[in-house]
Formats: C-alpha cells, structure tokens, sequence
C-alpha cells in the first residue's frame, strides 16, 4: 500500500470569502430593510454612507497599505452593512462615514488585513464612536420619525426603562415586531432570528456561540431579576437592545472568535456574562459592544488551551 504524503489544507470545500460574505449580507438584509421601512429614508442613507466609505477604504488599503492590488472580497461591504445596523437613523452621515473607514483601515488593515484582526471591525469602530460622540450615538428616533425631511423626534429606547429598573412601556410583540425606538439593525428580533436561521442552514456559523451567548444572558437576568417578574424581565433583556444583533452576526466573526468547540462554548457564555455585567452597573444601558470586543481580546487564549490534543502526541508534549 502507498502513502502519499501532501502539505496541507488536506480538506477542502467549496466555501470561499466571496461565498460568505454574501451569505451574511443577505441574512442581514430582512433586519435592515425593516430598519430603514421603521425609521424612513435617513436610514437608508447612513447605510449607503457606511458601505460607500468602507469600500472606498477597502480600495484605499490594497493599494496603500498592502500595495498588492489585492481584489474586494466582500468584507468591506459586511462591515458597512454591519455598522450600519448598529447606529441610530438619526447619527450624521458624516459620522457614520468615519466609523466606516476606522473600522476598514485602523481596525482591520493595520492589522494585517482580513482574518488578522483581533477586534470585530464594525463593533470597534462603534465602540471609538461612542466614546467621541456619545450624545449622537444615544439619541434615537421615534418610528418613522425622519420619513420626508421632519425632524427626529427624540424617543427613549425600552433599555432605557429598565436602568430605572422598570420593564418596558413597550409590549413583548412590539419588542419582537420591533415597534420601538432603537439602532437600525436592531429593532425587529423576527428580522434578526430570520437572518441567523439562514446563517445556520448555510452553515457559515456555528450554533455554538449564538446559543451559549442567549442562554447565558437568559439564566443570568433570570436568576438576577430586577423585577417582580424575572420571565418579562429575561425576554425584555433578549429582546431588547443588540443582544441578537450582537450573538448571530457579531460575536460569530471568524476572524475574532474561537475556533475549537469548546472554546467557542466558553466565548459565548463570556459574551453574555459580560453584557448583563455591563447593562446592570455600566454608564450605559447596553452592554453587547464591549462585551464582545473583550471576548475577541480573549479568544486567542480560548483556542490556546481549549485545542484538542494533537494525534501521535501525548499529554504534556510539545506541539
């Protein structure tokens, strides 16, 4: 019998970056599409501004900074479409622009490019915009209120009841529906679930750190309800502010989360730890941002010693 002996990948299957990208830009659309029919035109236009600015930074970094020539892949416009889905409609377009090219150049590119960054670019160009502008990143519009010019009518998000700590004006359907002031991408957990079942039908996420994630914030704010009624209060904190945002297409990034099963087991329940640490004595009601951006801080080490032992080696062994 002959062994023939090959350099790896000795695996190969049919995805490609191309592949995926446009997979979760269309698992994105039904949330952001809700998104600009809820809040009106404005929020079309943050949108387009965010993917305008990336991929013109995408562009800008292959010829700059990496002076390759290196073809769009389809990141650049992942990322816009992401941050978009994290701003409120009322944001200014320029600002929205910034954010884009941050997260293109200073949070991915300089970082080596695609699948060498450490932080989740959308997220750590949100995360820089918050602490810049904090007034123009919390202040939301009421449903439809930029539709034809008018000006945004000022409307407090249901997170913002429960700092009080009181559940939400806002009813569970209206929460699940997304008749609520909030991000763009945000609002409609119906939207949000839609997109991460065709993520997991198309297997380009894992279970894993989605399910690890919402259960994790699901015991914790049960166990530890502010109010009298610890079941509202575990939905209203599913349901309510970036949590599936942030569990189906953030905390799921491949370039910024584990890799190994158990890893991404004990990512997800840190992700969600985090978020209810954050929501319940943070400066703001959300939490989801940060607490990922930690994680990714932390996922390296995850893989480290989470990795299955390596075949033909035994315990204690160098790799």
């Amino acid at each position: 019998m002959n062994l023939t002996v090959s350099s790896s990948p000795h695996i190969k299957g049919n995805d490609s970056t191309r592949r995926i990208m446009r997979d979760v830009v269309l698992a994105a659309l039904p949330a952001l599409m809700f998104g600009i029919v809820h809040f009106g035109v404005r929020a079309l236009l943050v949108t387009l501004s965010t993917v305008a600015a990336a991929l013109a930074a995408e562009w800008f970094s292959n010829r700059v900074i990496f002076h390759d020539g290196r073809a769009m892949d389809g990141s650049a416009l992942v990322t816009g479409v992401l941050l978009a889905m994290t701003l409120p409609a009322t944001v200014p377009y320029w600002m929205a622009a910034l954010g884009a090219v941050v997260a293109i150049v200073a949070v991915k590119a300089l970082c080596g490019g695609l699948g060498q960054n450490v932080f989740n670019p959308a997220l750590g160009a949100r995360a820089l915009l918050v602490l810049l502008f904090p007034a123009s990143m919390v202040r939301f519009s009421s449903v439809s209120g930029l539709v034809n010019g008018m000006d945004a009518v000022t409307a407090a998000t249901p997170l913002h009841h429960m700092v009080m700590p009181a559940l939400p004006q806002e009813s569970l359907w209206d929460m699940f529906i997304g008749n609520i002031p909030g991000c763009i991408g945000e609002v409609s957990s119906l939207a949000l679930l839609l997109g991460g079942a065709y993520l997991l039908v198309r297997r380009v996420i894992s279970p894993r750190i989605p399910a690890a994630y919402l259960l994790t914030v699901a015991v914790l704010t049960l166990v530890f309800s502010k109010t009298g009624d610890p079941v509202m209060w575990m939905l209203y904190n599913l349901l309510g502010g970036g949590v599936l945002l942030g569990a189906i297409f953030m905390a799921t990034d491949y370039a910024t989360s584990p890799v190994t099963p158990l890893g991404q087991v004990l990512y997800g329940v840190g992700c969600g730890a985090l978020t209810v640490l954050f929501r319940y004595f943070g400066l703001f009601p959300e939490g989801v941002t940060y607490a990922i951006l930690i994680m990714n801080a932390a996922s390296w080490a995850m893989d480290r010693y989470t990795a299955p032992r390596v075949f033909g080696t035994k315990k204690g062994d160098a790799v």
